[in-house]
């Protein structure tokens, strides 16, 4: 149900691809909430999402950038202040890419030209985003700017290989980021580090199925579904959550905190008895 806690507030979103993005979820559900968006996406989206789509949907523009460039950059943030009128309250970097989980290369044996391009995209490009709105001086004061993250940024699951790697970087760029935007325009910055959710990026990293089912034995809540992601980046935009910042944010239906659940050890038992 909506509440209207976004009336009024303009901000972009990136990365939303389809129906199980969230960054879809997102969008949707900052319309709802009374704000004006602009979507955008890799240059790619074009031929294999349905972002326009969304954009028809939402009557919300929507602009091709590809992240890695700083004018494409440049000319989303400036034609976004433009078409929505005024400064922007809020950003949703939902951005990721790795070439080596997707064919499969072994941590131990990474092409390191396609790591280059997965820091580049999945990390580099707030930092990149970051520079560009401070340059535009394009967010209001208590504006907040989210990244999504996942947990292997500090544990390890192999199969996530270098993209843990880049998540960690990404948080790291969001605390610096954060202090600077802070400080100088009262602006926040976080990372929400999410549950496994079915997502185009998501359901690429090897072995998929058992990483979710295990999540959701672990996590007391279970696993936090899509939607209910793009509920708590809504309020991470919103005027109630405006002291927090530099944080990542665990939104994992408590997965982070739990050492063994009775329902893991119990399914383990089975297993081992042939049940």
């Amino acid at each position: 149900m909506a509440n209207n806690i976004l009336k009024g507030k303009r901000g972009i979103v990136f990365g939303a691809l389809n129906e199980n993005s969230i960054a879809w979820q997102v969008a949707e559900k900052c319309v709802a909430e009374g704000a004006s968006i602009v979507l955008t996406n890799a240059p790619v989206a074009a031929r294999v999402g349905q972002t326009e789509a969304l954009a028809q949907k939402l009557n919300a523009p929507l602009i091709y950038a590809d992240v890695t460039k700083m004018e494409d950059l440049d000319a989303l943030v400036t034609q976004s202040i433009e078409l929505l009128g005024g400064k922007l309250d809020f950003v949703l970097h939902s951005v990721g890419m790795s070439l080596n989980v997707r064919k499969k290369v072994p941590y131990t044996e990474l092409n390191y030209d396609w790591m280059h391009t997965t820091i580049d995209i999945s990390a580099m490009s707030l930092h990149r985003l970051g520079q560009v709105l401070w340059k535009h001086d394009a967010m209001n004061e208590w504006g907040s700017i989210v990244a999504l993250t996942y947990i292997a940024a500090q544990r390890v699951f192999p199969d996530y290989s270098e993209m843990a790697d880049a998540k960690s970087m990404l948080e790291s760029i969001a605390r610096s980021f954060g202090y600077h935007f802070g400080k100088q325009k009262k602006v926040r910055i976080n990372t929400i580090s999410q549950s496994p959710t079915y997502t185009t990026a998501g359901s690429g990293v090897g072995g998929f199925d058992a990483f979710y089912n295990y999540a959701d034995k672990m996590s007391p809540l279970g696993n936090a579904s899509a939607e209910s992601c793009a509920e708590y980046c809504v309020a991470m935009f919103s005027d109630y959550t405006r002291m927090i910042t530099m944080q990542n944010l665990f939104h994992d239906g408590g997965f982070s905190f739990t050492g063994i659940s009775q329902e893991l050890v119990e399914s383990i038992g089975d297993s081992a008895l042939g049940k």
